[in-house]
């Protein structure tokens, strides 16, 4: 009886461990969820902490935020990004409740940019060619409504600015599919757990690094070469 409670309780365990996350190659955050997850904060702290009060900054969603975070580090123009969570009805998510589909949230990105240097229809551009805006709840091996294709305008010039080139990319034809981008206004970003943060940079041989982040990260830097920064471009 002994060996088959054993069994029993293996079998249950994968079962759960199927249910996480659809980020296979990634490594899931399995702490317990928890109502206040002390290790997110607002974006707006980080903004204030790091005196960021009259930075331009634009919000987008494109999958993985380890992916979006690499690509939009090797702009021109960029002075920082930051991984997080946006979209969502929930404050302070924690990357397994996200992940568990809780929140309503969407894996993003806050970009801090110099708008001297780049401007946000630029940002829109290789938005659009680092992941695949067709797919509903899905970037390759990531499927799950945290996910999602989805950016948060800061004001009606940018809501523009999106909406224009939306319809311009479908007219055009330039995917086999037309774009189903959530265009919302801003409410909230959190800023994701710490290990999050650079991930790219800090986990050059994670697999999913290898498989997934790298192949985007290539991608915009083969279609966008006079964008990228002069120590990302070798």
């Amino acid at each position: 009886m002994h060996f088959i409670s054993n069994i029993l309780f293996a079998l249950i365990l994968v079962a759960q461990s199927c249910n996480t996350s659809n980020k296979s190659l990634a490594t899931i955050d399995d702490k317990p969820a928890t109502q206040t997850n002390k290790e997110t904060y607002p974006l707006a702290d980080y903004i204030q902490s790091n005196s960021l009060e009259n930075a331009s900054v634009a919000i987008f969603a494109g999958g993985c935020f380890w992916c979006t975070e690499a690509v939009y580090e090797r702009i021109e123009g960029v002075t920082d990004v930051i991984s997080g969570y946006a979209g969502g009805d929930q404050d302070y998510p924690s990357y397994y409740e996200v992940g568990a589909g809780k929140t309503g949230h969407a894996e993003a990105i806050a970009i801090f940019y110099d708008t001297t240097v780049v401007d946000y229809k630029t940002l829109l551009e290789v938005f659009f060619v680092a992941h695949d805006p067709t797919t509903l709840n899905r970037q390759g091996p990531d499927v799950g409504s945290e996910y999602r294709s989805a950016i948060y305008y800061n004001s009606d010039k940018e809501r523009e600015i999106i909406n224009n080139l939306i319809s311009e990319t479908d007219n055009k034809k330039l995917y086999d599919d037309p774009i189903v981008t959530e265009v919302e206004p801003y409410q909230e970003f959190w800023v994701a757990e710490g290990y999050h943060q650079n991930y790219y940079e800090l986990n050059p041989n994670h697999g999913y690094v290898v498989r997934v982040s790298r192949p985007k990260v290539e991608k915009v830097k083969k279609v966008f070469p006079s964008l990228i920064k002069k120590k990302y471009r070798s």
